[in-house]
């Protein structure tokens, strides 16, 4: 019988959101807390950083709709200030340029460096989609020392709207030449993941909080508590 070729893997392609996905957006309180003299944020900075989270996202999603955008990092900011006010912190502007100065280098979840490292050994493209702003971007994979293992980090400022605008999923195949089908698109918010389910991408929920899924029209097609199945996951996709 005549030998036939294997088939063509089905993922080619592995796209990561950043914030929440790859990097840990409640370090930056957290480390922060840790320093000499910050007790008045040490007693609420787990309510800080969600909070934080919470806004950071709803501003994105309200300039989106609405056709206000800013970049990420003002974004980010405008979210701290409130959230500074929400846990009674009042406005102490050395506090906040500390806290964003730290979420500048936010660490990174400790499985991403290997995780991310078995994909390429397995021959895929690697990348960030992020509602970063580059800069922002630039310094947490430089901080995380993840660089080496992406094959680029794509910021919605090529678009100028905010996830889940289906302009910011079209960057992947701008950049890779790949269908939707091809992508493997991993995410911890769950609206992102079912929004990428919607545009075509095959996707990954990382829900490390055990979340209940978003009632959405779309839903992700995998979900996992952590990104240590990623490589299998694209070999099996």
């Amino acid at each position: 019988m005549p030998e036939t070729s294997p088939a063509p893997r089905r993922i080619t392609t592995c796209v990561f959101d950043a914030y929440g996905t790859l990097f840990d957006v409640t370090a930056a309180a957290r480390a922060c807390a840790a320093e000499p003299g910050r007790e008045a944020l040490a007693a609420v900075a787990p309510r800080l950083a969600e909070t934080w989270r919470l806004k950071q996202l709803q501003y994105s999603w309200l300039r989106a709709v609405t056709g206000a955008h800013a970049d990420f990092w003002q974004v980010t900011g405008e979210a701290l200030a409130y959230a500074m006010e929400e846990a009674g912190l009042g406005e102490d502007p050395a506090l906040a340029a500390r806290l964003m100065d730290l979420y500048r280098e936010l660490d990174a979840y400790t499985e991403v460096p290997a995780m991310l490292a078995a994909l390429k050994s397995a021959g895929l493209a690697t990348a960030i989609l992020s509602n970063g702003a580059p800069e922002m971007l630039a310094s947490a994979v430089a901080s995380a020392g993840i660089g080496q293992h992406l094959d680029a980090v794509l910021s919605v400022e090529d678009v100028g709207v905010f996830k889940p605008a289906r302009a910011v999923y079209d960057l992947v195949g701008r950049r890779f030449g790949t269908a939707p089908a091809e992508v493997l698109f991993v995410s911890s918010n769950g609206w992102d993941a079912a929004a990428a389910s919607g545009y075509g991408f095959t996707t990954l929920w990382v829900n490390r909080a055990g979340l209940p899924q978003d009632r959405l029209p779309w839903a992700p097609r995998f979900t996992a508590p952590d990104l240590t199945t990623v490589p299998d996951i694209a070999a099996r996709a």
